[in-house]
């Protein structure tokens, strides 16, 4: 994003109105392993990552948890963005509380004039801070909610001051709030499904003008199959569906079921499996469908797991339709 027009950030990114959910860095996946699964992690959320995929896996972590996750995000691109990730989880007698933070920067940003000079540059960021809490209804169901603060920061004011041509005298950042629920379910041993609703809140606006856009609301459901289970060697299988409820059934010359037919023709698909070793070293490989954003490809990584301690690394470069590289490093520890 360095040396760009402002007049064109402001067109692209803050004056789209509603056609477009704003605050798209939510639906970016956070954690090495659910990256390596192609983000089909709502049947999983075993970790600190659970606040962000489904706050229902809380009520089944019965320990501290603590999760880091580095990124350079999409360096092909843009060589200074990065994605970052926090999250902590403490089990009490009626539930899990979890907390996280979700920094994403697109880098620093080179402000030219109508004219194409150079009047300065600043550093772009969204910021989401959640809490979050889930309990279990039985032995075999949990449920699960969090809110989240949002701060987008696009445009300084100052950007404004020195471009009276653009006629918006400050604006350039977006203040909202959102809810999720999730639910998690295990009927089996084997078996675990889940999911729930993402982003639920009021708008996000980032000048005077009154235009907004609606957050990125979400459904996501998933299922977990383990085939194996034994001392040595265990197998899961995870399958995910994500629909971004935002803008659907917009085709009015079409029917419902045209309609219907390309809402789940345009849902993001996610496989997974999961291998493990002695629970020590475990290897990952996904597949990710998205044809909108024309994102498709497969997904792979691994980690190692000793004294509470584990390191985790997803690949998901090749879901990308340009080069780059695109690796996420995770930190974990439990006691």
């Amino acid at each position: 994003m360095s040396k760009i027009f402002i007049s064109v950030l402001l067109l692209s990114t803050v004056l789209v109105g509603a056609q477009r959910p704003g605050a798209v860095f939510l639906l970016i996946w956070p954690g090495a392993r659910a990256t390596a699964l192609s983000g089909a992690y709502a049947a999983i959320a075993e970790d600190a990552t659970a606040c962000y995929y489904n706050q229902a896996g809380l009520a089944f972590i019965e320990k501290t948890t603590i999760t880091l996750q580095h990124a350079n995000w999409l360096p092909g691109l843009h060589p200074d963005m990065y994605y970052e990730y926090a999250g902590i989880t403490k089990s009490f007698k009626m539930g899990t509380v979890g907390l996280n933070v979700i920094y994403l920067t697109h880098g620093k940003t080179s402000v030219y004039n109508e004219s194409a000079i150079y009047i300065g540059e600043y550093r772009t960021f969204d910021l989401a801070v959640g809490i979050h809490y889930g309990f279990k209804l039985n032995p075999k169901l949990g449920l699960g909610a969090g809110w989240k603060f949002i701060y987008s920061y696009l445009v300084p004011d100052w950007v404004f001051q020195r471009m009276p041509e653009l006629g918006i005298e400050k604006g350039g950042t977006g203040v909202t709030y959102a809810f999720d629920i999730g639910l998690l379910f295990k009927p089996f041993t084997f078996l675990t499904v889940g999911g729930g609703l993402q982003n639920l809140g009021p708008n996000i606006s980032y000048t005077e003008s009154g235009s907004s856009d609606p957050l990125p609301y979400t459904l996501r459901m998933g299922a977990r199959l383990t085939p194996i289970n034994l001392q040595a060697i265990r197998v899961d299988l995870t399958a995910e569906i994500t629909k971004v409820l935002v803008g659907m059934f917009a085709q009015e010359e079409n029917t419902f079921f045209e309609n219907l037919q390309y809402e789940l023709n345009e849902a993001w698909k996610a496989v997974g499996l999961e291998a493990s070793y002695y629970n020590f070293i475990k290897l990952a490989v996904g597949y990710f469908y998205d044809t909108e954003g024309k994102r498709q490809g497969f997904t792979f990584g691994g980690g190692i797991k000793a004294g509470g301690f584990s390191i985790d690394i997803g690949v998901d470069q090749a879901i990308y339709d340009f080069p780059t590289t695109n690796r996420k490093f995770s930190l974990s520890y439990q006691f």
